[in-house]
């Protein structure tokens, strides 16, 4: 038998066109008939000699992975089962065709038996793999837990920021004046007048407080100025002496008057008191008289040296 060479032959199906022959047979590409543009042949594909065979390992690789699969999406595969069961069971009952058209009654018995034993099988995996269920807590266990629960500490608040704030405080203070003695002349001795007023002076002090939440916490002297001299207290002290008493004028002889009283006639007698006082007599001083020698009669009780005065 000869065999034709691959080319452009009139379209058995239709003589207005040419197909392409690949040496074996027809292909899909066709053209205009009597067309000079040739179109590329499309490669020709190598005819299969024979299907090949899936080695050993690869079939032993693809279990293991349908495996954790199967393992790890166990509540699908267990849903997915469930679903195909109940489906088969419905199918079974019936005896109508359902949305997964088994074929035959023999196949959905087939079917339905593996999806029950995949169910039960991947069902009892998740359950394995995914406990859901939870101890009961027994009444002795809630109160083991209450007793040895520790307390929750209370949340702590955040403590607020300190405030700081700065303000300048003036204090004013006196400045004491001092104090000075003069002598005077004219001035009787013993005695003594104020001849200039002291004054206090006047200084003014300026602060820089810091506080911290109203709490006083530091304070910097910032100036310190006398606003006023004080002025000097001056005291003038007398010095002048008083001019001497005149001597007493002597009393005659047989005048009736003591001689160690004078301005004044002082009786001699037994006892002399003052006029008008508490004495009894027999003598009487009338008015006051100054004592030049010995009083013998007491009448000078003060001790300034006039009798009679007090």
């Amino acid at each position: 038998m000869t065999r034709i060479q691959p080319g452009w032959f009139p379209d058995p199906s239709d003589g207005a066109t040419e197909r392409w022959w690949d040496g074996t047979q027809w292909t899909g590409s066709v053209r205009p008939s009597g067309a000079t543009q040739l179109l590329p042949p499309p490669p020709s594909r190598p005819r299969d000699s024979g299907r090949r065979r899936v080695p050993v390992w690869l079939w032993v690789v693809m279990g293991v992975v349908a495996l954790i699969l199967a393992v790890v999406l166990s509540p699908i595969v267990a849903l997915m089962a469930l679903v195909v069961l109940i489906t088969g069971i419905v199918a079974l009952a019936k005896g109508t065709p359902t949305w997964l058209k088994f074929g035959s009654r023999k196949a959905t018995m087939a079917i339905t038996a593996a999806a029950a034993l995949v169910f039960f099988a991947t069902g009892s995996v998740s359950a394995a793999i995914y406990p859901t269920s939870t101890p009961v807590e027994t009444s002795r266990d809630r109160a083991a837990a209450i007793s040895t629960r520790s307390p929750s500490p209370e949340p702590a608040h955040p403590s607020p920021s300190p405030v700081t704030t700065t303000t300048e405080e003036v204090v004013v203070q006196p400045v004491p004046f001092e104090r000075t003695t003069v002598e005077d002349g004219s001035i009787p001795r013993g005695q003594s007048q104020v001849a200039t007023a002291g004054l206090n002076g006047e200084r003014v002090l300026t602060y820089r407080v810091t506080t911290v939440d109203g709490k006083e916490t530091a304070r910097e002297l910032v100036s310190d100025v006398v606003r006023a001299e004080p002025v000097t207290e001056v005291t003038a002290v007398g010095t002048l002496d008083p001019p001497p008493a005149p001597a007493p004028e002597p009393v005659a002889q047989g005048s009736g008057c003591d001689p160690n009283y004078a301005d004044g006639c002082v009786p001699v007698a037994s006892d002399v008191d003052c006029a008008g006082g508490s004495g009894n007599g027999p003598a009487y001083l009338q008015g006051t008289a100054r004592v030049v020698g010995s009083d013998v009669y007491d009448l000078d009780r003060d001790g300034d040296g006039i009798a009679c005065n007090s």
